[in-house]
């Protein structure tokens, strides 16, 4: 009995105490019963488009003149092999030969490990704690008869594992697999587009959801959570939640002095995810409350910037006098050009996500039916500090 009552002294003690922290954030979490996963229906890359992947790439080594190309873990090992795997002190690595199954080579005890997601046959070769592992990738390459031939490097590789497979292999030439690589990834197909789609639709949605919830007085941070939460609860995978206000919101990457919204201010948001491994990278920007005749004003001169006309596909380059094409139709206080376009040479131009339906993305050296991904568009955005308040940009993706 005596042992009832204390149990039941202390359960009615506890309840008289302040909520803990962890308590306080689970009252203060989101309602968002309002939001599905929209991500039920997406196809995942399967085997037979890994399978062209790794066929393309080998006909490219060959048009090259390689005999295989050594990738690190990351974006590119992901989409020949479908392993994924983080970077370490202890080298994972995927060679793809010119003829044949890749090979992936790795710590003996992470074999399991790098098993589960190996998207495509191909051979594991394992290294031992006091082995080399470009010693075992060097194996390889003699086993199959490639040591004589240029071996590319895919860019992201660090230096000690080009300088590990040099010590093994002193008269095996080294060249940048860029061509084989990147004339892979930048060619996206139905399937891969169709992924893109979707994140960006998580992303949309989700700022849909988060736009009518700010309130005056909400940091960026607080907004971002929320944008992250709706984001998981849609399907995707946060990868990024940018947000600017006031005049944080002029600058391309804001400012560390805090700022919290206010009526009249400009909130500017910049979000991505990934479905099954494709990135959304989206921009919105909108005034709390009533904008001002000055913002109206910006804002209208950057629309009209943005939606200059682009040279048409397989025309010659603009002139260098008509590279910044917003600026030309905007007051230099109010838009700046940033980074010319490698593929496109559209200037000006930020990093940004593709997708089907965004044609203004594609490269202008390309017809759109090459599905050629360019990784930058027009992003025009105010960088004056005459403009604080009106740090408008404008681009759907």
């Amino acid at each position: 009995m005596a042992a009832s009552l204390s149990r039941r002294t202390l359960l009615g003690s506890a309840a008289t105490l302040p909520l803990l922290p962890s308590a306080v954030l689970r009252a203060a979490e989101p309602d968002l019963s309002a939001l599905r996963d929209i991500t039920g229906g997406a196809n995942p890359i399967d085997a037979a488009e890994r399978a062209r992947r790794l066929s393309r790439a080998q006909a490219l080594m060959k048009a090259n003149g390689m005999g295989a190309v050594l990738i690190e873990p990351g974006s590119s090992m992901i989409y020949f092999t479908g392993v994924r795997w983080g970077r370490s002190e202890r080298p994972t690595l995927a060679i793809l030969p010119v003829e044949g199954s890749p090979c992936i080579v790795t710590p003996f005890f992470e074999e399991p490990s790098v098993r589960e997601t190996l998207g495509v046959p191909g051979e594991v070769r394992v290294w031992q704690e006091d082995a080399d592992p470009l010693a075992v990738a060097a194996g390889f390459l003699r086993d199959r008869g490639l040591h004589r031939r240029a071996i590319g490097i895919e860019e992201t590789v660090r230096s000690f594992i080009a300088a590990g497979l040099t010590r093994n292999l002193p008269d095996t030439r080294q060249l940048s697999a860029n061509p084989v690589v990147r004339g892979c990834r930048m060619i996206k197909t139905p399937a891969e587009l169709a992924l893109m789609q979707l994140a960006t639709e998580v992303t949309i949605a989700a700022y849909r959801w988060v736009h009518p919830r700010i309130e005056k007085g909400t940091s960026g941070h607080d907004i971002g959570a929320l944008m992250d939460a709706a984001t998981v609860r849609l399907g995707g995978s946060p990868e990024f939640s940018l947000v600017l206000i006031g005049e944080a919101a002029a600058y391309p990457h804001g400012s560390r002095t805090p700022h919290l919204v206010a009526d009249g201010e400009i909130v500017l948001m910049d979000c991505g995810c990934t479905v099954q491994g494709y990135q959304s990278d989206v921009s919105r920007t909108f005034v709390h409350g009533a904008a001002s005749k000055q913002q109206r004003t910006v804002w209208g001169q950057v629309a009209r910037g943005s939606r200059s006309p682009s040279p048409p596909p397989g025309s010659a380059p603009p002139p260098a006098a008509s590279m910044t094409r917003c600026a030309a139709s905007t007051p230099r206080s109010a838009t700046a050009p940033t980074t010319r376009c490698p593929a496109c040479r559209i200037a000006p131009a930020t990093a940004s996500g593709s997708t089907g339906t965004n044609r203004s993305i594609w490269s202008a050296a390309k017809p759109p039916g090459s599905r050629r991904a360019c990784a930058f568009r027009m992003n025009p955005v105010s960088t004056s500090p005459a403009y604080s308040a009106c740090g408008w940009r404008i681009a759907s993706t």
